[in-house]
Order: structure tokens, then sequence, then C-alpha cells
């Protein structure tokens, strides 16, 4: 399930490289409950924190 999330989030954070600036570093960790999501779910929740991180959303 570990080797399932990690391969869904690395395809989903590969998508949205781009919104991210030159040089950026992020670590992305996946909560215990990131195994029960669909790959919709967790793509909701990646472009939210990424629209927190980007100060583009509500904290």
């Amino acid at each position: 399930m570990r080797t399932a999330v990690k391969r869904r989030l690395r395809h989903l954070v590969r998508e949205r490289l781009a919104l991210l600036p030159p040089g950026s570093l992020v670590v992305v960790r996946a909560l215990p409950g990131a195994g029960n999501a669909d790959h919709e779910q967790l793509a909701r929740d990646l472009d939210a924190a990424l629209q927190r991180l980007l100060g583009g959303g509500a904290r």
C-alpha cells in the first residue's frame, strides 16, 4: 500500500512541477489515511496543499 501511494503521489507531483518556482525543493509527506484515498482525492489534497504553499489559498 505504501509503495502504491508513493507512486501515485510521484505521478501527481510530476504533473504539477511547472507550478513551482525554479529551484524549489518540496517534500510531500503522505499521512496514514492516504492509503485509503483514491487518485482524485490525492490530487485534490495535493492541489490544496500546493495552493496554500504558493500563497493562493486561505489558511
